[in-house]
């Protein structure tokens, strides 16, 4: 019979040097009007100028990802949503990314309800923002998440890799 032990976590150092970047993203899917909310990043964006993307951001130090979601969400476009209404919608592991050489994961996330208009919250870093049909996404799209908002329509993957291979 195995011995208890204590948890030892309290005693780890945080692995700083070795983070993997965690990042949220929101497919907000009107499933009525069969469209989803796109931004263009703009000229001053820090990667993918011109290109569209989901609403996306970064995990703030002890932010719940489901939170990071709703905030990036609201600080970008201008609507908002809940963590409950939130759901599950697929996963990227990236080995690395701009601002992420030791590997990002973003959890993406999908919304059939929220509230609010449509704006762009950030001209700085978007050029546009739209409501765009499923039928009708753009091909200059990032390659990451355009693959999770297409396996999403579409009922594929929940998970995908990104710069794992040699």
């Amino acid at each position: 019979m195995a011995q208890p032990t204590t948890d030892q976590t309290t005693v780890l150092k945080p692995a700083t040097e070795s983070m993997t970047l965690l990042v949220a993203a929101i497919i907000v899917h009107d499933l009525e009007a069969r469209r989803v909310v796109l931004l263009r990043r703009g000229p001053k964006a820090k990667f993918a100028q011109g290109m569209w993307d989901l609403p996306v951001g970064k995990s703030e130090p002890g932010e719940p990802i489901t939170e990071t979601a709703v905030r990036e969400l609201k600080e970008e476009t201008g609507l908002v949503v809940t963590p409950d209404d939130l759901r599950l919608a697929h996963v990227i592991h990236g080995a690395r990314g701009v601002e992420a050489p030791n590997g990002f994961l973003t959890v993406v996330f999908t919304a059939h309800r929220w509230s609010g208009e449509l704006t762009n919250g950030e001209p700085a870093k978007h050029s546009e923002v739209a409501w765009v049909g499923v039928d009708a996404v753009p091909e200059e799209f990032v390659s990451t998440t355009k693959g999770a908002l297409i396996s999403y329509l579409n009922n594929g993957p929940s998970i995908s890799l990104d710069s794992w291979q040699g």
